[in-house]
């Protein structure tokens, strides 16, 4: 089995790197072939590893990478439980977002283009979910942002999808930063970045609620925050909807959002040495799966609803791992990774038909005119609202009774994780309602093709049967305490997504109340517009640090030191004009300036021989 592991990140990367320096020699077909048969061939890969693996770690070094003093990192891979959930996710569901994509990006000028950063980019998650030590992770994330960057701003032509990529880039970068200074005091503290060793000596070394512990696990807590879209570094995941369809639900549904929730989870050992953190997770969590629900609710691009939708559901998995249901936040990772790609997959199937509309108020009757679509969404949306026996309820029910059973502030936890799920019931069923129930106020032209539908369909299945599989991390997490809430919280936590659904069916079909008359309010416009606008997060930030930071940079434009380069400049500007103008073409002007130059040389050496 070790000798596939290798395998599983060099299949993609030697198709990026082919498409990369020869995609424009090749057809469309060939392209297509290497860009999806490479991440199915890796997805085969990971497939004989799971059906080989006994249950111990695999680990498998291939060189050392680098050798500084006490510092030594190799490129080498360990695989366990929670590793191989992360890589079949990655491969399983990225293989059929590649499918899609073969059609969805059909005809486009950049195709190779398209494939090889996509395939770059699943190179990077497979390295930062293998690596055996940080400073490898930490390269895999890096190279997951700067993928991320490409394709979100994929389409660049457009000056907006040009200014989401760098949000995204900057606005991650700021929890990278904080991550990497959590890496310098690991190793300070440890001398090794391998993460097995150091969790092992942070066991020995700490004690609980240690300080440095709290301080090295809240800094990684940053760098999972900005990854994962999570309070207070959101905000660029709505913006990121700029990219491809197909991007949306590989990168910021399915695997790159969820890498903060994998660094938290590997280095769970560090985080239950530092139960303020893992408090802080916890509410960062909450606050934040609360904030996007109501920012989704207002929201009328059928993208950015999903977008906020990822948001919350991310905002779970925090909860979770802050609660210390560590398998449950992983279950939920692998369960989102089916119903929120289904979404976006059908959400792109959407714009495709409907000549790339995003407005879902200018959508409407379409459940008899794309009917694959309509059944994928419905089966979405109720795995999404975590209704009973879909994949979502079998995850999202466990986080949220684990929630309730927590030591510090359980009840008030497990109602927000209540009202969340009252939401994201409502919203979730106020898109089915308005897209494809209602009046038909845009025709589809088109239907989806079979490299769209095959990954719809089979994304359906397990966003309906995923909940019963399992995930292998027994034998990675500590054992959780079993407890069994009352029948009531449990009545409770699976009653109100089928209230949510309700009321959604009430304001949305017509069935008596009017969305729009409760937004129409003077109240209703103020909370509509804000929870619009995101709660406004975007502006505050603009004007705490954007508008400052540009109007420094206009400022320093005339800078007084400035001029000093100034100056160089039109001094080599004067001197090339003067001997620009030397240039006339004149034999006998060049003749008279070499004789004379002679003249001064011969000067020159006599004075200095004498």
């Amino acid at each position: 089995m070790k000798d596939l592991l290798w395998l599983i990140p060099a299949l993609p990367l030697a198709s990026a790197t082919l498409l990369i320096l020869g995609g424009r020699l090749m057809s469309p077909r060939i392209v297509a072939a290497l860009g999806v048969g490479s991440v199915g061939a890796a997805a085969i890969c990971v497939l004989l590893t799971v059906l080989q693996w006994q249950g111990a770690p695999l680990e498998s070094q291939l060189w050392t990478w680098m050798q500084v003093g006490e510092l030594s990192a190799g490129v080498s891979f360990y695989v366990d439980g929670l590793t191989l959930v992360m890589l079949s996710v990655i491969t399983g569901v990225g293989f059929l977002i590649h499918l899609y994509s073969a059609e969805f990006m059909a005809g486009d000028e950049s195709y190779a283009r398209y494939f090889a950063y996509l395939n770059l980019f699943v190179t990077a998650m497979l390295t930062l979910v293998m690596a055996d030590n940080l400073l490898l992770l930490f390269f895999g994330w890096e190279g997951v942002g700067a993928c991320s960057y490409l394709l979100i701003g994929f389409w660049h032509f457009d000056a907006a999808n040009g200014a989401a990529a760098r949000k995204a880039f900057i606005v991650t970068r700021a929890g990278d930063a904080a991550m990497a200074l959590g890496l310098f005091l690991l190793f300070a503290e440890f001398g090794t970045l391998d993460i097995q060793a150091m969790s092992a000596a942070a066991g020995e070394r700490w004690e609980v609620g240690n300080p440095t512990a709290v301080l090295a696990t809240a800094l990684l807590l940053g760098g999972a925050v900005g990854k994962s879209a999570q309070l207070p570094l959101h905000t660029w995941l709505p913006d990121a909807m700029a990219g491809p369809t197909p991007v949306s639900a590989l990168i910021h549904a399915a695997t790159m959002v969820t890498a903060g929730v994998y660094l938290v989870a590997r280095t769970h050992e560090l985080f239950l040495l530092a139960p303020p953190t893992l408090l802080a997770v916890a509410i960062i969590g909450l606050l934040t799966l609360l904030l996007a629900a109501f920012a989704a609710l207002c929201q009328h691009d059928i993208k950015r609803i999903l977008a906020w939708s990822t948001i919350s559901q991310i905002g779970y998995m925090f909860l979770g791992l802050g609660v210390g249901a560590w398998g449950a936040s992983v279950f939920h990772l692998m369960t989102h990774a089916f119903f929120k790609a289904l979404l976006f997959l059908a959400a792109g199937a959407i714009i495709h038909c409907l000549h790339h509309e995003h407005d879902i108020r200018n959508m409407g009757g379409l459940r008899t005119r794309l009917p694959l679509v309509f059944i994928s969404f419905l089966i979405g949306a109720a795995a999404l609202s975590a209704l009973p026996l879909t994949s979502g309820f079998y995850s999202k029910d466990l986080i949220v009774l684990a929630a309730f059973e927590a030591p510090v502030a359980g009840p008030w936890l497990w109602a927000g994780a209540v009202l969340g799920a009252f939401l994201t019931a409502l919203y979730s069923f106020r898109l089915v309602f308005v897209v494809f129930f209602g009046r038909t106020n845009t025709l589809p032209d088109r239907q989806p093709g079979p490299g769209m539908a095959t990954p719809l369909a089979v994304l359906c299945a397990f966003a309906l049967v995923g909940g019963w599989l399992g995930v292998p991390v027994s034998n990675v997490f500590p054992e959780a305490e079993t407890g069994h809430a009352a029948l009531w919280v449990e009545v409770i936590s699976i009653g109100v997504p089928l209230l949510g659904l309700g009321l959604a069916w009430l304001l949305f079909l017509g069935r008596g109340l009017d969305a729009g008359d409760l937004v129409a309010s003077p109240p209703g416009q103020a909370l509509y517009g804000f929870w619009h606008a995101g709660w406004r997060v975007d502006g505050l930030y603009d004007w705490l640090w954007v508008k400052p930071y540009m109007g420094l940079a206009a400022l320093l434009r005339s800078e007084p030191v400035d001029r000093l380069y100034g100056a160089v400049v039109g001094l080599c500007r004067l001197l090339h004009r003067a001997l620009s103008n030397s240039q006339t073409g004149r034999l006998r002007q060049y003749g008279t300036v070499m004789v004379v130059g002679v003249i001064v040389l011969l000067n020159i050496v006599w004075r200095a021989a004498g």
